[in-house]
């Protein structure tokens, strides 16, 4: 079943190859959506696709890249909006 998540990761993400892990994860399990920095030191990720792939990305996410301190974790489900073709970096 189609759904989209809405996750707001913050910790030391910024400057640590958070982005590009989110990227390749999220590409690793075919969703749709992208990944960026907030001005305030979080990383953004908005994700389409398959519950499970999100659940799995949700615990990919958690861990994060070496390097990476994961303190706080927000993950707001949405309808599928359909709007996402590919996963990508916005810069």
């Amino acid at each position: 079943m189609p759904a989209r998540i809405k996750i707001t990761v913050s910790g030391v993400v910024q400057g640590v190859g958070f982005r590009y892990f989110a990227y390749r994860t999220a590409n690793k399990l075919a969703l749709r959506g992208y990944v960026k920095n907030k001005k305030d030191g979080s990383v953004e990720i908005v994700a389409e696709g398959d519950k499970n792939k999100l659940l799995k990305l949700v615990e990919e996410l958690r861990i994060g890249p070496p390097g990476s301190a994961v303190d706080n974790f927000r993950i707001n489900w949405e309808d599928s909006k359909n709007d996402l073709n590919e996963f990508r970096i916005l810069h």
